[in-house]
């Protein structure tokens, strides 16, 4: 599609066309002379291709295209070598948060499990200086567990609110960004407002991490591995940052694909890393196997909330969702019956074609779901831009059906499980229906900038 603001300003995404280019991170280097030459620099000048980002409204300002450029391996090698000076006033803490979706990327493409691909992935980070890694999945749990209470609450004054249904999940940004450009509070209104796991990770590094090891906010630099660019721009948002400590929640992204970059300009193969366990944030122990969420492409929204609302609403078990393919096999529905009678309706929309079929039909008032799990990449989060990609800029569809063989193996863990979730929503959040939990899990989305209208877009 087409942005209105693209004639007025430069567009820093690329155009569907094929005229494939890449925008290299040397745009943002100084000329001054001063940058001191030191055994990163030719991996920090390493291009990256913003060709695939999902920015929805097709462009970004020129001031969000400066600081997207600037989440780039390059930054994180500056800080790298900050630390390996002896100014202890500069020295930062690095740490490193993986995406589930990105590990089997990694287990993929290099022949390994998905533990040993966790395990040799940490290894090559700790290698370079990263103090310490850990997995996103707890970030998740809390995710999904305050998406399932809002889905409820919502429910519940359905009849009472005229926005509380349907909702739409807030776990992707590129939908997000489009919601919030494009569509209106028509929208936004019905989008959960559970933080998502990167920003929740942000939380725990920033918040109880930080203060588990005795650390202010700032001196913590925190590192997300995604399987998307539109991470980036999402750890950039206003509202992830915490003006006491000048630090944002999340301080760079970068996406599975540049992590590969950095390993070819270091020479390295993953098969020839050491493995190292991934950290925990819970004093010295170390993260066992792998796990992740019911959801075959995602974090899996939609069965969770599904799942907790029979039980809760209706006082119904359902141990497996049957999904029904509506129009193409990522527009999916999935209903829950009771005496006769549809009492409960989700749909999980992938794909930006799927979004405006949604949205059109919210506008003609022939919405029919309740919860709508909706992410911008057609076949989920695990088909990131930055990731699985060829040479080209198109999907590697062999890594990607391995890829998601890698994923389904993977064993599922349900957060209501999850000890440290609990303990940490009695210690550190100050009880579940606390004010701090609103203001660490939770966000707001509303409509800025519309650039155009959402029957005006060309796909």
């Amino acid at each position: 599609m087409k942005c209105e603001n693209c004639s007025k300003k430069e567009c820093s995404k690329k155009q569907k066309n094929d005229d494939t280019q890449s925008t290299s991170v040397d745009a943002l280097r100084s000329d001054d002379g001063s940058e001191e030459k030191n055994e990163f620099d030719t991996l920090a000048n390493a291009k990256i291709l913003l060709s695939d980002c999902l920015a929805c409204d097709s462009c970004m300002t020129l001031e969000e295209g400066a600081r997207v450029f600037q989440q780039n391996q390059k930054e994180f090698f500056r800080i790298l070598n900050l630390n390996k000076k002896c100014d202890t006033s500069k020295h930062k803490v690095l740490a490193v948060s993986i995406c589930p979706q990105s590990l089997p990327y990694f287990a993929a493409k290099f022949n390994l499990s998905v533990n040993e691909a966790a395990k040799r992935l940490c290894g090559f980070l700790k290698s370079l200086g990263v103090h310490y890694v850990f997995d996103t999945t707890i970030a998740a749990d809390f995710s999904i567990l305050e998406s399932q209470r809002e889905f409820v609450q919502r429910y519940q004054r359905r009849n009472q609110e005229e926005h509380a249904l349907p909702m739409f999940a807030s776990a992707c940004p590129g939908w997000i960004r489009y919601a919030e450009r494009v569509l209106t509070n028509l929208v936004t209104s019905h989008i959960c407002t559970a933080k998502s796991p990167q920003q929740i990770m942000g939380s725990l590094v920033k918040g109880y991490f930080a203060r588990q090891q005795n650390l202010s906010p700032d001196k913590i630099f925190h590192v997300v591995v995604a399987p998307c660019y539109d991470k980036k721009l999402e750890a950039l948002r206003e509202d992830f940052y915490t003006a006491l400590y000048n630090s944002p929640e999340v301080d760079c992204v970068l996406t599975s694909g540049e992590i590969v970059q950095i390993m070819e300009q270091k020479n390295v193969s993953m098969k020839d890393v050491t493995e190292v366990a991934v950290d925990s944030l819970f004093d010295d122990l170390k993260e066992r196997d792998v796990v992740r969420h019911d959801g075959k492409r995602s974090d899996g929204y939609l069965e969770h909330i599904f799942k907790h609302a029979a039980k809760e609403l209706f006082g119904m078990d359902v141990k497996e969702i049957t999904y029904k393919a509506l129009k193409n096999k990522d527009f999916q529905e999935v209903t829950l019956e009771k005496d006769g009678e549809t009492v409960l309706r989700f749909a999980a929309a992938y794909g930006f074609r799927n979004i405006q079929n949604m949205v059109l039909k919210l506008k003609k008032g022939k919405f029919l779901y309740h919860f709508v799990e909706v992410l911008a990449c057609p076949g989920g989060c695990l088909n990131g831009k930055g990731q699985a990609q060829t040479e080209d800029g198109k999907p590697d569809r062999a890594l990607l059906a391995q890829m998601e063989e890698v994923y389904a193996a993977i064993p599922v863990r349900l957060p209501e499980t999850n000890l440290h979730v609990q303990k940490m929503y009695q210690d550190w959040l100050e009880g579940m229906d606390s004010k701090k939990v609103q203001d660490t899990l939770h966000t707001t989305y509303s409509a800025v900038n519309q650039t155009t209208s959402s029957l005006d877009i060309k796909w």
